[in-house]
């Protein structure tokens, strides 16, 4: 039965202010609230099973499930989210972007460089749904696609593959990794835009990361390479492709170390370059 409005004239005055918001920003509100109710839902039922540490997970995790480089929040108890509880985390967003229909999705697919894209920054008017795992290589990415099923998105982005190459992964594997992401992402969504995006290059000699010397094993020639294969595997599947690396490459080949905090995470700078290839990407669409 419908409240009537006259007694409650608070909740009138606040229904008539959300008269002159688009309905795309209120259901983006509503996703963002699920998220966090199920994120703190997580973290409870963590705390109480006497878990310690919340990590945000970093490409130098030889084993997938034992979270290290952990994250220390500025108030309260520490947590911990392993693989698969991150995996079921990325699930129920999912779930709430589809219960809600959630308009104009777009995903975004990949590892830490794409979870710590600040969301604040993401361009458009969108429902951003950002579904990667730090650490994430491109058999796990590959593995989890599931989730998505369900899933409306207008596009869908990814970019996977520095954790493989740092790790001794073979190459010829990430791109046969990738193909299989394009050709199942269109099969299950034919009407989705899905866009390859180039892999980055990394800061070298520079680098303070704590992965260093892992990430010198990885070759500048060895990325342009890997990212020829990827444009090439978007071209035979269908697939649009995004190649970044010239805007964060300096003239040696290396990671500009302006756009870096360590020589392969972006700083602020480095994500507002990848913000505006996404917005002039969307809008050439």
């Amino acid at each position: 039965m419908a409240l009537p409005l006259q007694p409650y004239p608070q909740l009138r005055s606040a229904l008539h202010r959300l008269q002159g918001v688009p309905p795309w920003a209120l259901l983006s509100l509503v996703l963002n609230g699920l998220l966090f109710i199920t994120v703190v839902v997580v973290l409870r039922q963590l705390s109480q099973a006497g878990d310690a540490m919340l990590p945000q997970a970093n490409a130098f995790a030889a084993d997938r499930h034992v979270p290290i480089a952990p994250f220390e929040p500025e108030l309260g108890v520490r947590h911990s989210l392993d693989y698969e509880q991150w995996v079921a985390l990325l699930a129920a967003e999912a779930e709430a972007a589809v219960a809600i229909d959630a308009p104009r999705q777009t995903i975004l697919l990949g590892d830490s460089l794409t979870l710590w894209f600040p969301a604040s920054m993401l361009p458009g008017r969108k429902t951003w749904l950002n579904q990667a795992i730090s650490g994430e290589n491109s058999t796990g990415l590959r593995d989890r696609l599931y989730l998505l099923d369900n899933t409306s998105p207008e596009a869908v982005f990814i970019m996977v593959g520095i954790n493989d190459l740092i790790w001794g992964g073979s190459a010829a594997d990430l791109v046969y990794n990738v193909r299989k992401m394009v050709d199942y992402l269109r099969q299950t969504h034919p009407q989705t835009r899905v866009v390859v995006q180039s892999i980055l290059p990394h800061g070298g000699e520079t680098s303070t990361w704590e992965g260093r010397d892992r990430l010198l094993t990885v070759s500048p020639d060895l990325i342009q390479t890997v990212n020829g294969q990827l444009k090439l595997v978007a071209v035979e599947t269908g697939a649009d492709y995004l190649n970044l690396y010239p805007l964060f490459v300096n003239g040696e080949g290396y990671l500009r170390p302006d756009l870096t905090t360590d020589g392969l995470h972006l700083n602020q700078n480095g994500y507002m370059v990848w913000r505006t290839a996404l917005a002039l990407f969307n809008e050439a669409d």
